[in-house]
């Protein structure tokens, strides 16, 4: 790559000496204002190029820099990687976003979900009945992982809906039924069985996962990490 393709570029494209450049920027937009005057103004030179030297922004880290770094900035710098990682996975995700479990009222429905989604899209459907215990655990543990897996759509709909209750007996249920560009990819009846009688959901994503059925999940990772940072 030229030098003036890299110019072209954004900062966080341009290897090593871009994310040193990023970070200073980083560093200088999230400085508290009670910071002595003297280091605010010793950031702002580090993150501006000056006229007269173009190359200063992706100069190597100065000492200066690394003893601020080791005072006071790893905190800053894991919420700079936090923040390049959410921006990383916003290009490379693909599809819809969905976010919560969507309530499918009909067997047109149910079957129209299976059929248009997007081909990359995994759909997991709970089908239900009012009233049974392990149904509704069931329900409460895909509202977590709907959040945690906005890629995965999830839904869920009652026996009675579907058309063809008298298939879908209490002995049956909860049912976890797995779809991706229209294929059925797991059929799970009276799912609870292999779960304790207290089942979270950590124990659902557990099982999804050992058959393979749930993609990954790094941007949920990172918030876990940060959510861990703010409790130390």
């Amino acid at each position: 790559m030229s030098s003036q393709d890299e110019q072209d570029l954004p900062s966080n494209f341009t290897g090593p000496k871009g994310v040193i450049t990023d970070w200073r920027r980083f560093k200088l937009d999230s400085v508290d204002q009670t910071v002595p005057q003297k280091k605010r103004e010793l950031l702002r030179q580090m993150s501006t190029p000056r006229d007269d030297d173009k190359d200063r922004a992706n100069r190597k880290m100065s000492v200066q820099e690394y003893e601020m770094l080791q005072e006071e900035d790893e905190q800053s710098l894991k919420q700079y990687r936090r923040q390049c990682m959410q921006e990383m996975h916003e290009r490379l995700s693909f599809g819809p976003k969905f976010e919560t479990v969507h309530e499918l009222d009909s067997g047109d429905a149910f079957l129209e979900v299976i059929e248009k989604e997007h081909r990359l899209t995994v759909v997991v459907v709970h089908i239900y009945q009012q009233g049974i215990k392990e149904c509704e655990q069931m329900n409460s543990c895909l509202d977590c992982l709907a959040a945690e897996y906005p890629n995965v759509k999830f839904c869920r709909i009652d026996a009675v809906a579907t058309g063809a209750a008298e298939r879908f007996s209490t002995d049956v249920l909860p049912a976890l039924l797995v779809y991706k560009a229209g294929e059925l990819l797991g059929n799970f009846v009276a799912v609870s069985k292999y779960f304790t009688e207290e089942f979270f959901a950590t124990d659902v994503e557990s099982f999804l996962n050992e058959y393979g059925l749930l993609p990954e999940k790094e941007v949920t990772a990172c918030m876990e990490e940060q959510e861990d940072d703010q409790v130390e």
